[in-house]
């Protein structure tokens, strides 16, 4: 399982600051550089995690959410290269239906 009041400070902080706190390290919020989503790499256990503002211009759920006034995140396993967690304002729930890790 993973630490979802961890995913969910981070979440908080991404959007509303320029550094994000995690286990007592300040990261630098960058943008993503197509689309200029506000984004943190942290790692949470043994394992690098990314997280990411939600794309309002999606067509899925998530970006309906976002563009509805809706704070989303989504948390991506950079070496799994998959989305393993979303935050949806300031509320973390891990996905389902896979090995989590961290």
């Amino acid at each position: 399982m993973m630490n979802t009041s961890l995913l969910s400070s981070i979440a908080k902080q991404l959007m509303s600051a320029d550094e994000v706190e995690v286990e007592g390290n300040r990261l630098r919020v960058f943008y993503s550089p197509q689309q200029r989503l506000r984004c943190v790499t942290f790692t949470m256990g043994d394992c690098e995690y990314v997280a990411i503002q939600q794309n309002p211009d999606k067509l899925s759920k998530w970006g309906q959410l976002a563009r509805s006034g809706h704070q989303v995140v989504q948390f991506k396993d950079v070496q799994a290269n998959r989305f393993v967690a979303v935050a949806v304002d300031g509320e973390a729930k891990e996905y389902s239906g896979g090995k989590s890790r961290g």
